[in-house]
């Protein structure tokens, strides 16, 4: 199980072992700089989010408890540093985050036009209030499950999907607002 594998390497890492610290980024950095460029719309910033994520979490490993799974521990971590940067900021801007989603065998106005339909649901997503944006990252773009994503968020599963059906209906309102029906 992946849970008592990451354990070993989270007790070898506190205890300064190089190649577990080596493998606990490699194995978590990807997922935490995506996170990270979702929720602020910039890779330098996300880059410097996840940084400055594993140095927290290197700083907290000798005392760290696992009450939850490192991952989780890992994505509230990074998330909260997100909402900092957020706050400071006090506007998102839409970014590259997100992969192109183009079908290559379409023509090159339809992959434009689906470009920015992309780019349109990015710019969405980043007007939301931060909670429904981060909630609606980590769901729908991350992969976690409502529990997990509940548990990053700090928040009840039912919270979580509170402020999904909220995201949701935001996003479905503004983007046929925008444009008509898509």
């Amino acid at each position: 199980m992946a849970f008592t594998s990451d354990l070993d390497q989270i007790t070898r890492a506190a205890a300064g072992e190089p190649a577990a610290i080596r493998a606990l980024v490699h194995r978590y950095s990807p997922g935490v700089l995506t996170l990270a460029s979702r929720m602020l719309g910039d890779l330098a910033e996300a880059e410097d989010v996840t940084q400055e994520t594993f140095i927290r979490a290197w700083k907290a490993l000798p005392g760290w408890e696992p009450r939850a799974k490192f991952s989780t521990w890992l994505h509230r971590v990074a998330l909260n540093l997100c909402y900092d940067r957020l706050r400071r900021r006090r506007e998102v801007l839409p970014g590259d985050a997100l992969p192109d989603l183009a079908d290559a065998s379409a023509g090159p106005m339809e992959a434009l036009d689906q470009m920015q339909r992309v780019r349109s649901v990015e710019a969405a997503i980043a007007r939301l209030p931060e909670r429904q944006s981060a909630a609606l990252t980590l769901c729908a773009l991350q992969g976690h499950s409502q529990a997990e994503a509940a548990e990053i968020m700090d928040i009840s599963v039912e919270a979580l999907e509170s402020l999904l059906a909220r995201a949701r209906r935001t996003l479905k309102a503004e983007l046929l607002g925008e444009g008509g029906q898509r």
